[in-house]
């Protein structure tokens, strides 16, 4: 195994900051008041909340327009006739969409933990906050701590929003604004769509950050690539792998003060094949594939090219279970952090902010070198 043995810099030469991916949502149910409040005091920098519009226009924290996998809205029959399907971004979704409900309605659901390999107690327990309400939390911590605390909001799925009359944007900055929540370097507003980011930076001071994704791994760690919605809509032939390109970047770099890419675009994983099936095998026996029965690829040049293009670089998503740490790490969250800030990023997302502000704080400016690659 090689040793990594010079620490990269960020950006700012700055310590990278620590997001909180949906809250503390690694231990409560995501994007509530108490998962923000929780991440706050286990030591995020950032608190993020995904946008989603409500019927009458109230921007609200979920992760996805359709509600079934991180409310009880399926089991109260008083909305059960507001189950339907909805095409977002191409792709037919059946489930409970919180653009058919009131913020009153909204109100009267409560949260749960979507995934089932982390705790179930808090279920029911949290409401589904306006973005409003999440500001006024950040700004009560303020006041009792002097603690500074930035929010980094995400629009979901500008282009279904913009179909229903229900555009985030305009929105969002009024809500800001309205709360006198406009420092720029308390607030980055991200999307995975690009149209809008380019609109916002006529409108906006604040930095912007152009999310990239992709659909998947290849067994020898390629990544099956994607295109923004907005490029698919508009006949644009690009994918997100044309867009990191140090050309992409670089028109990046007109609209946007950073990139979030997901991780493997920065160090990927690849299974290994033994069976002959063409898929990576299940080599910890423990009766599914993830990241934990893959080894890491050497890092791409990611890094390096968008700080070329003045880009700061915030990837996503950090998380503790041993099902998303590639077999390298051996069950060890903290060695995915240490390699990716050795690296030079300037800030990671985490459903742990815990794990990921006590790493960031222990290696300080220290270079910190790692036997994993």
């Amino acid at each position: 195994m090689k040793k990594q043995t010079a620490r990269q810099v960020t950006l700012n030469g700055k310590p990278p900051i620590v997001i909180a991916h949906r809250g503390a949502s690694g231990e409560l149910p995501e994007h509530t008041l108490a998962a923000y409040k929780l991440a706050i005091e286990r030591g995020a920098d950032f608190i993020e909340p995904d946008l989603v519009s409500t019927e009458d226009g109230v921007l609200i924290a979920r992760h996805e327009p359709n509600m079934i996998n991180t409310t009880d809205v399926a089991n109260r029959p008083e909305f059960s006739d507001r189950f339907t399907t909805k095409i977002i971004d191409g792709v037919a979704v059946a489930g409970f969409f919180a653009s058919d409900f009131t913020l009153t309605e909204i109100k009267i659901l409560r949260a749960i933990m979507q995934q089932d390999f982390r705790p179930q107690e808090f279920n029911g327990l949290y409401e589904i906050p306006t973005l409003e309400e999440m500001i006024e939390l950040v700004q009560q911590i303020e006041a009792e701590t002097g603690q500074k605390i930035g929010i980094y909001p995400e629009t979901k799925h500008p282009t279904f929003h913009d179909a229903l009359g229900l555009s985030l944007e305009t929105p969002l900055l009024e809500t800001l604004e309205k709360n006198n929540f406009t420092d720029p370097s308390r607030i980055y507003i991200q999307s995975f769509e690009v149209s809008n980011l380019k609109k916002l930076s006529q409108e906006t001071d604040i930095p912007l950050i152009q999310l990239l994704n992709a659909t998947g791994i290849n067994l020898d760690g390629s990544l099956m690539e994607t295109q923004p919605y907005d490029f698919v809509v508009s006949g644009d032939p690009r994918t997100y792998a044309d867009l990191r390109t140090p050309a992409g970047l670089q028109e990046i770099a007109t609209y946007a003060s950073g990139i979030g890419p997901w991780k493997r675009m920065i160090i990927s994983v690849q299974g290994m094949d033994l069976n002959g099936d063409g898929e990576a095998d299940d080599l910890n026996g423990d009766g599914v594939v993830n990241d934990a029965d893959k080894t890491l690829t050497a890092p791409t040049t990611l890094v390096q090219d968008a700080h070329a293009a003045g880009l700061v670089v915030h990837p996503y998503t950090f998380r503790n279970e041993d099902r998303f740490l590639s077999a390298d790490y051996n069950g060890n969250p903290a060695l995915e952090y240490i390699q990716f800030i050795n690296l030079g990023i300037d800030g990671y997302f985490t459903d742990f902010p815990g794990t990921g502000s006590q790493i960031r704080d222990q290696l300080g400016n220290k270079s910190v070198g790692y036997g994993v690659v």
